[in-house]
Order: C-alpha cells, then sequence, then structure tokens
C-alpha cells in the first residue's frame, strides 16, 4: 500500500474544522506526531454532497448524493487508534456523526476535457451527518450548501468547552433546526 506505516490503513477524509489551520486540526497534528496518522493529500468528492453548517457554525456532510456541490477536503491515513480518538472527537457513538464510505478523487483532477473514467478514484470514510437530523439540517439551511469549509464559513464557529455545558450536542442541533430560519 506504500505507507510510511503500515498500521495507517483507514482513510478519513476531514471536511471541517479537522483541516489543517482550523481548531480540531490539533487532533490530527497529535496522531502524525506519533505515527497514527499520516496526511495523503487535497481531495474533493466524485458525487455531490451538501456541505452544510448546523448550531455554533459546525460544519456537517449531509448523506444527499448529488445535491449540494463537489466537496474539497484534506484525506488522511489513520491507526486504529487514530480511528478511535477521531471517532470520539466527531461523537459517533453519540449519534452527533456516522462515519461512511465516500468516494473520492485528487483535488484539480476532474477536468472537462478529460473523460470522467479515467480520473483515478480512492475510496476513503467521512464523518457524516447523523441520519436522524441531516434532512432536517438540509432544509434549515435552505437546501444551500458549500463546496469547501474555509475561513468564511466557519466564522462565528464555537468550540466545544466555550458552548452552553448545560445542553448536548444533539440538544444544540434539535434547537438549531427547529428555530425559525431569519
Amino acid at each position: 500500500m506504500g505507507f510510511e506505516n503500515n498500521s495507517c490503513t483507514t482513510l478519513i477524509f476531514t471536511y471541517g474544522t479537522l483541516k489543517q489551520g482550523f481548531s480540531n486540526h490539533v487532533l490530527l497534528q497529535d496522531l502524525i506526531r506519533t505515527g497514527d496518522a499520516v496526511f495523503k493529500g487535497s481531495y474533493q468528492t466524485v458525487e455531490k454532497y451538501p456541505l452544510v453548517c448546523g448550531p455554533y457554525r459546525v460544519p456537517f456532510l449531509l448523506h444527499i448524493p448529488g445535491s449540494g456541490h463537489r466537496v474539497t477536503g484534506e484525506l488522511y491515513a489513520v491507526s486504529a487508534r487514530g480511528l478511535s480518538r477521531v471517532d470520539e472527537l466527531e461523537g459517533t457513538s453519540k449519534g452527533h456523526y456516522e462515519r461512511r464510505p465516500i468516494l473520492l478523487m485528487r483535488a484539480g483532477s476532474g477536468n472537462r476535457e478529460e473523460e470522467e473514467e479515467e480520473v483515478p478514484t480512492c475510496a476513503a470514510e467521512a464523518y457524516y451527518a447523523h441520519k436522524n437530523f441531516e434532512k432536517e439540517m438540509w432544509m434549515k439551511n435552505g437546501r444551500k450548501g458549500f463546496s469547501v469549509y474555509s475561513e468564511k464559513e466557519s466564522k462565528g464557529y464555537v468550540k466545544r468547552k466555550d458552548r452552553p455545558q448545560n445542553l448536548s450536542f444533539l440538544d444544540h442541533v434539535q434547537i438549531f433546526i427547529s428555530s425559525p430560519s431569519a
């Protein structure tokens, strides 16, 4: 497989706060330092997916293929130990996100003239919004997503420790999707 570290076998597509320059990237920096993660490059989704913001400008990829845009993010290979730490951050056991397969291609490799078939694709996994609230999240965002979570979209992001502690993240999600749209 040509990994620098053979234990890093799971490919994770990051599209939000885990990317370089964003608040949760420190986790991946830790994992890279301990040999539990390897940066593989900038990738984008082969299919279009909605990428939207929820409460506190938290980004969510929604498992609604064909809607939204091709999303650009970063690909990391992580070890089993690294994966469990990312799963914990993403709240997979709490119903915040679900880790599911996604098909990617290198960012910038899909030229118009090129035949689609010639672009090498790679299968990875991404953290999608939990299916319990993805449809509502799409509606709440006016069925508009963006192609990259950039500085602009992350403005107003509130770190977990700075959010009201008396409510769970799912409470925040429910309040967000049930509040009247501005």
